[in-house]
């Protein structure tokens, strides 16, 4: 090993120096892992995103009040289980930490701070992109963790070279993480073991469509009174800080996303070496190689993204997550990336649409994945009528590029622009002769619109509802003020 990386392990006032020789040696919340497809470094959410295994005779019918219907997979020292919540009628992912586990001392220091780290998250985070933490159990002989069942695959499967993933989404991904991760950060937390294994790949008909950050046993908890464990991480994604035991801040997961990323893109991570010893060199002293010589057809300014993620020094990544998500959305926007395997309009470059909307100015990032993931999205061309007089309404629009022009009796009476809604009184109206629009609504420059029904929107969560209603009566207070202006001053608003 090298000689600063003994150093700081001696010197760290954070652990004991036995707990901190300890995590090198151990796999579960250590830097031992160098991100490569052997046998010891399974881990336990890559196995739990695979199809599910039968049943073994060793396995519980239920644990707790969730009955067990298959085994997902296993790690060190937990088990992870397929199993129906009948209360909630939902199927969800159960670890639990083995008996036999509990019992060791060793494994039982480590196994308590981890389930205490997750166990503090229960309900916390609530994020399209996060794994949902539902419950935590702490039995005295095993231990429970209740969360989201995410059927697919971890990233790990397309680190490979012969399994890697499109350039646009590895990008698409890597923004989502980067809006996900800043959602985490934003409620006191640092992810500290962002890696491939630890990151689920949503799957549709085969397809890789989203993407989840699970594995919150080794998370930086800011507002935690408990003791927590430093230094913990995976060795090939870890920021040179993160080994150091240094003060981390949200930049240090910003490293692990950038080397995922590296990973993802060239089919092999940023630094690799046969002994740790080298490979904690690397990541101090050695400069990744450059991502346009390990993928044809690369654009520099994909590289430059994912290196300036990768740097040394802290001070020399971007300042906040949405720096990051910003650079990666327009490596998109300014067509550094081919776009081939995606057709029509990526989920950020929605989610970048919406947050430049007034409409949607008081709408935070959760509620504005809703939106884009709930919304129905409509391109309309020129003269398309979207309502037609006396027609009842059910739906209503708002509009994200383009404009509209509403005519009654053929006279027009308004102009609207992106950022405004339009057919708000299918949702508003208190009655079915109130829904019935009152003019034409005709398409008068290519638009883009999203729209929902009453029905789809009191599906949303009701925070993303109250913020409609919100946002609602702040569009018909303007109207009413423009309709006023109108009586008042005639001539002047002619």
């Amino acid at each position: 090993m090298s000689s600063r990386f003994s150093s700081t392990v001696a010197r760290s006032h954070f652990v004991p120096p036995d707990v901190g020789h300890i995590e090198l040696d151990f796999e579960i919340g250590s830097v031992v892992d160098r991100g490569r497809d052997k046998e010891s470094d399974k881990n336990i959410y890559k196995d739990m995103a695979s199809p599910p295994q039968s049943l073994p005779l060793s396995a519980p019918e239920r644990i707790g009040k969730y009955r067990v219907l298959s085994k997902l997979g296993e790690g060190a020292t937990s088990d992870v289980y397929l199993c129906h919540d009948d209360f909630n009628n939902r199927d969800v992912a159960v670890k639990q930490v083995r008996a036999s586990a509990h019992a060791d001392s060793t494994d039982a220091r480590f196994g308590e701070r981890f389930f205490a780290a997750e166990a503090a998250l229960v309900g916390r985070l609530q994020h399209p992109n996060v794994v949902q933490i539902f419950d935590a159990v702490p039995d005295p002989i095993a231990p429970y963790i209740v969360m989201e069942y995410v059927p697919g695959n971890t990233l790990r499967r397309y680190c490979r070279a012969d399994s890697l993933l499109s350039l646009e989404l590895v990008v698409e991904m890597g923004f989502k993480c980067a809006m996900a991760l800043g959602y985490v950060f934003r409620q006191g937390l640092i992810h500290r073991d962002v890696k491939p294994a630890n990151l689920l790949a949503v799957l549709t008909h085969g397809s890789v469509t989203d993407v989840k950050i699970t594995d919150f046993g080794s998370v930086l908890n800011f507002e935690s009174d408990v003791t927590q464990i430093y230094r913990v991480g995976s060795l090939a994604y870890m920021s040179p800080e993160q080994l150091d035991g240094s003060s981390l801040d949200c930049r240090a997961d910003m490293y692990g996303l950038g080397a995922v990323l590296f990973h993802l893109i060239a089919g092999r991570p940023p630094f690799d070496a046969p002994a740790q010893a080298a490979m904690v060199h690397q990541v101090y002293n050695a400069q990744p190689a450059s991502l346009c010589g390990l993928r044809s057809g690369l654009s520099p300014a994909v590289n430059d993204v994912v290196q300036r993620a990768l740097a040394k020094s802290p001070d020399d990544r971007y300042a906040n997550w949405d720096d990051f998500a910003q650079a990666l959305s327009g490596l998109i926007s300014q067509k550094q990336v081919p776009r081939g395997q995606i057709q029509g309009v990526l989920d950020s470059e929605r989610f970048n649409l919406l947050r430049g909307l007034e409409f949607f100015s008081q709408f935070g990032d959760v509620e504005l994945w809703e939106v884009v993931h709930r919304a129905r999205w409509q391109r309309l061309s020129f003269g398309h009528a979207l309502y037609r007089r006396g027609e009842e309404g059910r739906t209503f629009h708002i509009i994200a590029q383009g404009e509209l022009e509403v005519f009654r009796e053929g006279q027009k009476v308004a102009h609207l622009k992106a950022g405004t809604s339009v057919g708000e009184m299918a949702y508003l109206a208190p009655s079915e002769e109130l829904r019935r629009h009152a003019a034409d609504v005709i398409v008068v420059e290519r638009a883009t619109t999203i729209s929902f029904t009453p029905e789809s929107l009191n599906q949303l969560a009701p925070s993303c509802r109250h913020l409609f209603d919100a946002a609602f009566i702040k569009v018909l207070v303007k109207r009413l003020h423009s309709a006023h202006e109108a009586l008042a001053h005639p001539r002047r608003i002619l």
